[in-house]
């Protein structure tokens, strides 16, 4: 019961980090989904800073429970037992991000080390979907293939926008193609939680038809 509910998580903690994207925008004055970044709600000076903070605090506690499930799901399976570790240090990372300026703003350190980090969450986010495709069949490892290639393509995207953010340039769709990319990541832990919880079903589902099977041969026996 307890690692149903961790796995629960995960599907809670996507959830929940698309509902906040909805949700703190409209509280930020100008602001756009569009061509706005969601690290723009969280950064230095921003209206919605301190709100978007306590909110991602619950996402990062949801997804950390969510890796421990992973973990207490691996069952003697290594890449299932490393990607719980790496959502783990993930969950890690992202408690404090340094947090990027406003657009217009001379770039310091701490915009330095938010793209920093950027990198890091990404690269990680590929390495849990990798581990956790290799852990299961076939169908999901092709499903985690093509969520490669919109991180890929949209990321391509991104970066071309990226470097005009703090020149105050115009960033027409770096809000959608990020968001694309994150919403992307989101639906993949939502499955990868299902796939998780089916396969954990049908654990139990075997080991109690193999306990009647058993209890009736004993009977019988007896």
């Amino acid at each position: 019961m307890i690692r149903k509910t961790l796995l629960i998580c995960g599907v809670l903690s996507s959830l929940f980090y698309v509902g906040i994207n909805i949700f703190v925008p409209p509280l930020f004055e100008g602001y756009s989904s569009v061509s706005q970044t969601v690290s723009e709600l969280s950064a230095i000076n921003a209206p919605t800073r301190t709100l978007w903070i306590l909110l991602a605090v619950i996402y990062i506690l949801l997804f950390g429970a969510f890796g421990f499930g992973v973990r207490m799901s691996a069952l003697g399976n290594r890449r299932l037992r490393i990607t719980g570790l790496l959502i783990i240090i993930y969950v890690i990372i992202n408690v404090y991000w340094p947090p990027m300026h406003l657009r217009g703003n001379e770039p310091t350190l701490t915009d330095t080390l938010h793209i920093v980090w950027a990198m890091m969450t990404l690269i990680l986010m590929m390495t849990i979907m990798g581990y956790g495709a290799a852990a299961l069949g076939k169908p999901f490892r092709i499903y985690t293939i093509l969520t490669f290639l919109i991180f890929i393509a949209f990321g391509v995207l991104i970066g071309v926008d990226a470097p005009n953010i703090p020149k105050n340039l115009p960033t027409p769709q770096i809000g959608i193609w990020e968001r694309i990319n994150i919403g992307a990541f989101m639906l993949w832990v939502i499955v990868f939680a299902v796939a998780l919880l089916q396969k954990n079903t049908s654990l139990l589902s075997r080991k109690y038809e193999h306990s009647r099977e058993v209890s009736h041969q004993t009977g019988g026996s007896a």
